[in-house]
C-alpha cells in the first residue's frame, strides 16, 4: 500500500510533528487546520476576524469570518493533496461553544457544503491549542485558546478520486 505525507506553504503551519495531510492508499487524511493565515505558526495571531490586546488577550472576533479561512485552508490542502472538496466523505466538528457558534457555523456548513454533503459529526471541546475562534479537521480542524473564541476540527476523510479503483476486505 502506498503511503505519502503532504504539506504545503498555502495554509498555516502544523503546531506540531505532523503533515498537513497524509495519503494511504486510497485515503487522504486531513490533520486538524484552524483559521491562521497561510505561512503563519503556532506563535502567529494572524487569524481572520480576531484582534488580541497589546498583551495577547482576546478582544473581538468575528466567528464566521475565521470559518471561512478554515474552509478556505482546508480546500488549499485538498488541492496541495491532489484532491477537491467535492471527494470529502466525512467531517468532525468541534465547537468551543456549542450554544452560541452551532447557529452560524451550521448555516456556513450549509453555504460549503450544499453539493458534497459528507457525513458530519459535531462536538463541543473545552479549548483548541491555538488563538483562533475556529478550525477545522478532514480529517480538517479548528482551533481556539479560549472559551471566548469558537473553533471546531473538521475531520475530513476523503476517498481518492479514482474511477478505477477497487476495495478488498
Amino acid at each position: 500500500m502506498s503511503e505519502s505525507k503532504i504539506s504545503t506553504d498555502k495554509a498555516p503551519k502544523p503546531v506540531g510533528l505532523y503533515p498537513h495531510a497524509r495519503r494511504v492508499g486510497n485515503l487522504l487524511f486531513l490533520s486538524g487546520v484552524g483559521p491562521r493565515v497561510a505561512g503563519s505558526d503556532a506563535t502567529d495571531s494572524g487569524v481572520p476576524g480576531l484582534v488580541l490586546d497589546k498583551n495577547g488577550n482576546f478582544v473581538e472576533f468575528d466567528f464566521e469570518a475565521q470559518c471561512r479561512s478554515v474552509f478556505q485552508n482546508v480546500k488549499a490542502i485538498l488541492e496541495a493533496s491532489g484532491s477537491k472538496w467535492e471527494n470529502l466523505v466525512d467531517v468532525t466538528v468541534f465547537l468551543v461553544n456549542m450554544k452560541r457558534d452551532f447557529h452560524t457555523y451550521n448555516r456556513l456548513y450549509a453555504e460549503y457544503f450544499k453539493d458534497a454533503q459528507p457525513c458530519r459529526t459535531t462536538v463541543e471541546i473545552n479549548s483548541l491549542p491555538t488563538p483562533s475562534p475556529s478550525s477545522s479537521s478532514a480529517s480538517p480542524r479548528w482551533s481556539s485558546a479560549n472559551e471566548l473564541q469558537s473553533a471546531g476540527s473538521i475531520a475530513i476523510k476523503e476517498l481518492c478520486n479514482d474511477p478505477h479503483r477497487h476495495w478488498t476486505s
